[in-house]
């Protein structure tokens, strides 16, 4: 018998679920209107594949833009896979969705980031989105075109914060 329900693994599960249904979605209809992600990954996470060069370049952690090429989506139950391009090399990627750190849509102020429990636990639960969004020098693949008016910050809940 359980001795506590794990809401901080339910609700990643539930944010991972969610992130799911938006590939789906973008998989079967295109991304719409302005809508783009900042997608941050574990590159040591395994079942993670990428070319040896990017791993050599990332060996912790990548982030990567989905925005106005992409190509052979592939969404399944436990990750995604996507063709990206890298200096008009495209490269084919396979993520976990375990592997995720965080997820970020700029264009309507949207972010999710996953924190593993090696976090300190007096961290505050809120963090704002603009801290998810990546420089661009640290970005893998950047969007063609820049943001036409900055937006306001939003806040991401962090769920690592109410565990116990």
């Amino acid at each position: 018998m359980v001795d506590s329900i794990d809401y901080g693994n339910l609700m990643h599960d539930a944010m991972r679920g969610l992130i799911k249904t938006v590939l789906r979605n973008v998989k079967a209809d295109g991304l719409p209107g302005e809508h783009h992600f900042f997608i941050t990954f574990d590159t040591t996470h395994p079942g993670v594949e990428i070319a040896d060069w990017l791993r050599e370049r990332y060996p912790s952690e990548m982030t990567v833009v989905v925005q106005h090429w992409f190509d052979n989506l592939d969404v399944r139950e436990d990750g995604f896979s996507i063709t990206l391009n890298f200096g008009d090399a495209p490269e084919p990627l396979v993520i976990p969705f375990e592997a995720l750190r965080t997820f970020v849509d700029p264009s309507v102020e949207f972010g999710l980031r996953f924190e593993s429990g090696d976090e300190d636990e007096d961290e505050p639960a809120l963090h704002s989105v603009e801290d998810d969004i990546p420089d661009a020098d640290t970005v893998d693949v950047i969007p063609e075109e820049a943001p036409a008016k900055p937006k306001k910050a939003a806040e991401v809940v962090s769920l690592d914060a109410f565990r116990k």
